[in-house]
């Protein structure tokens, strides 16, 4: 039988990773009233043979609108238990003039390493605290390890609230490129391509 999906969620926090900060330190924000994200569109970039592999990810509206709702469905599938350490490498890139320039890392943010994505889900949800909807209700886990096999997200709904930015992430199309290993093996890859307008 098939199992519901935390592999959204990963995905989900993938970005997150990317662009929020997980870890101490400080950054300077920009606040912004309204934040559009555009354009969003997704592929696997690993090998054939990656064990874990995202079927399919569907966000709308378009754009989507923070703050502001989000409905997201996903499948996906692993062959292998992810486990700790489960190391993650975010690349990220915006276009300026018409190529892509990749963005440092700056305070754990923009194309950094981490070395052990099970601590960050730790930090973002500590332990023994109930996982956030829709995990919760349908019953899922969202700390490390995961079992392997096959996952399905349904539709879910999702309230985005405001935010504040780092200061570089302006206006602008970028992509974002995150790649799961453990031990030196590579376990899967995406890449997730979008357009951020914010005023």
């Amino acid at each position: 039988m098939e199992r519901s999906s935390v592999l959204a969620v990963a995905v989900v926090l993938v970005l997150a990773a990317a662009v929020t900060r997980v870890h101490g330190g400080s950054y300077k924000p920009r606040r912004v009233t309204h934040t559009k994200v555009l354009g969003f569109d997704w592929k696997n970039c690993g090998q054939p043979d990656d064990p874990a592999v995202l079927k399919t990810l569907a966000l709308s509206p378009d754009p989507i609108s923070i703050p502001g709702d989000l409905t997201a469905s996903a499948s996906g599938s692993t062959s292998v238990v992810l486990s700790s350490p489960l190391s993650l490498n975010v690349t990220m890139e915006k276009e300026v003039l018409g190529a892509w320039v990749k963005i440092p890392c700056f305070e754990e943010m923009g194309s950094c390493h981490y070395k052990d994505f099970c601590d960050i889900l730790n930090q973002l949800i500590p332990p023994g605290q109930d996982c956030p909807e829709p995990l919760h209700s349908y019953g899922l886990p969202c700390h490390c390890p995961f079992k392997a096999g096959s996952y399905f997200l349904p539709q879910s709904d999702f309230y985005l609230p405001n935010m504040d930015l780092p200061y570089w992430l302006t206006n602008g199309n970028y992509q974002v490129q995150g790649v799961l290993g453990n031990q030196g093996q590579e376990l899967g890859c995406l890449k997730v391509s979008l357009s951020i307008h914010s005023n």
